[in-house]
């Protein structure tokens, strides 16, 4: 086998087992929060205080991630930082205050704005060394190991293992697996040229305004997913009247679409294009988001499951798309960090934008925010994918032919 499709093929492997791995911590984190709660005897608004300081240091970390990415590359960032984020998931096992579980909050989101911007930033690398889409898939894997984590976490518990237990084998488990799997990282740039070698990545400036239309795209998209995530459970109870049973099962339809499409995306992209792609995605978002919203009028829990289908089917194509669409424009890491940034900052605002709302009025009111930032971004994503990647419409295409001809 060509020694450069060696290359890209185990740095591949790699990166899904970063994803994997990282998403399965995240997923035993969130797995374990009741017992921590339990032990400590948080309650909801000091164990809220802890999950929002994580994300807020993620926040803060991540552009500082992006420049040093850029200085020292993804796989270096990703090989000293990594494994140590992995272990971190030790400090909530063993935590023995409220104080000390705030202090390892505080590592923990340092930990997660580096690993997240390490391997966003080399997944859109290795799609480059690629030529063809393979970011959507990546970002599957990390649902897997979401959902993974929370099933052996439930059959753990089941068998007899105390919840410290479980953190404790996941954190150094978890840490070991991660640092085998940046190994076989693209290798640092140098000289080779080949598509598979080490050829420097290429870069180029984009314009602070397409940065801020690309932040805010990130943004939207996020929100969208948030409204679902925080949302989609309490829509069906408190709107469609679901009893305890089949209310949960709402996210579970968003959550299994997201996943299927996200892994089945690259192909879907490559054929489209990052526009269309783009605004495809935006359209089933909008139209699930209505089928949810009418929901509450007619069809009840069966026309809300159809439209959280769509709408995960659509929300999963988004933010690999901006990824790839970046990379493909040659962003730099500390460029690719921005929608990172974007995204954590949208899963902490769209609860609160789509609450406040509710309380003011009523949850299907609230709703409508996630519903119209998809129409929005149906409508702008693809002007602004245009822009990035320099590519004319048809009409502007046509005009360039014909004003060569007459010249």
């Amino acid at each position: 086998m060509d020694p450069h499709t060696t290359t890209l093929r185990r740095a591949r492997l790699g990166v899904f087992g970063g994803f994997a791995t990282s998403g399965f911590v995240m997923g035993a984190w969130a797995a374990a929060l009741p017992s921590v709660d339990a032990r400590l005897g948080l309650g909801e608004a000091r164990l809220g205080t802890a999950l929002l300081l994580i994300q807020l240091v993620a926040v803060a970390t991540m552009y500082a991630a992006g420049k040093l990415a850029d200085r020292i590359t993804t796989r270096a960032l990703l090989r000293r930082t990594g494994p140590a984020a992995q272990l971190v998931l030790l400090a909530p096992a063993i935590a023995p205050t409220y104080e000390t579980l705030l202090a390892c909050a505080v590592v923990y989101g340092v930990g997660v704005g580096f690993v997240e911007v390490g391997l966003n930033a080399h997944s859109v690398e290795l799609e480059r060394r690629y030529e063809r889409p393979i970011v959507s898939s990546f970002h599957g894997l990390w649902s897997l190991g979401g959902a993974a984590a929370g099933a052996l976490t439930s059959l753990g518990l089941t068998i007899g293992l105390g919840s410290q237990a479980m953190l404790a084998i996941t954190a150094i488990a978890c840490a070991a697996l991660f640092a085998a799997f940046t190994r076989p990282l693209l290798p640092p740039p140098g000289h080779a040229t080949g598509p598979g070698g080490d050829a420097p990545a290429r870069t180029a400036r984009i314009g602070a305004l397409l940065l801020a239309a690309v932040f805010v795209l990130g943004l939207g998209s996020h929100l969208i997913e948030s409204g679902a995530i925080d949302w989609a459970n309490l829509h069906a109870a408190r709107v469609l009247d679901a009893d305890d049973a089949l209310a949960p099962l709402s996210y579970t339809v968003f959550g299994c679409a997201m996943t299927a499409f996200r892994l089945a995306g690259d192909p879907i992209r490559a054929r489209l294009g990052p526009g269309r792609a783009l605004m495809a995605a935006a359209v089933l978002a909008t139209a699930g988001y209505a089928l949810v919203l009418l929901s509450g009028q007619a069809g009840g829990l069966p026309l809300a499951w159809t439209g959280w289908l769509l709408a995960g089917s659509g929300i999963a194509v988004m933010v690999p798309v901006l990824f790839s669409a970046m990379g493909e424009a040659g962003a730099t890491p500390s460029n690719l960090a921005l929608i990172s940034i974007s995204g954590s900052s949208g899963l902490l605002l769209g609860p609160a934008a789509v609450g406040y709302i509710a309380e003011a009025t009523d949850l299907t009111a609230g709703l409508m925010v996630p519903a119209l930032l998809a129409l929005i971004i149906a409508v702008a994503g693809p002007v602004t994918m245009r822009r990035l990647l320099h590519r004319p419409t048809p009409g502007e295409e046509s005009a360039r032919r014909e004003s060569t001809l007459i010249r």
